[in-house]
């Protein structure tokens, strides 16, 4: 079992759904996220004062997927974030020791689906 989390632009999250739906995988979660990287952020004025923005809007993904489904998620998530850009995003692919089901208690590999 693996837990992989990706970062992404928010403007590309449908086309990343699509994508993972197209691969049969529909259990996400989905969390709104400031970060910076390379981008380094942006200047911008309000109400006549520069600002620096260094922390920008990306979308947090959380896939909990058995080992079969770590390759499809990881095409998927490339496929429908990669603009080719610098802020594309990244993909983190960790163990995921246990997994409970609370509805039926189950665990493990039965647990993720």
């Amino acid at each position: 079992m693996k837990i992989i989390t990706a970062y992404i632009q928010p403007e590309k999250l449908n086309d990343v759904k699509q994508e993972l739906y197209d691969r049969e995988i529909f259990k996400i979660s989905v969390t709104n996220a400031l970060g910076c990287g390379q981008q380094k952020g942006y200047h911008e004025t309000y109400r006549g004062n520069e600002m620096e923005v260094n922390l920008l809007k990306k979308i947090r993904l959380e896939i909990a997927v058995n080992e079969n489904f770590v390759e499809k998620t990881v095409e998927g998530i490339i496929a429908g974030a990669r603009t080719g850009e610098i802020g594309d995003g990244k993909i983190f692919i960790q163990d995921l020791e246990e997994c409970i089901r609370i509805r039926t208690g189950e665990k493990g590999h039965k647990a993720i689906g």
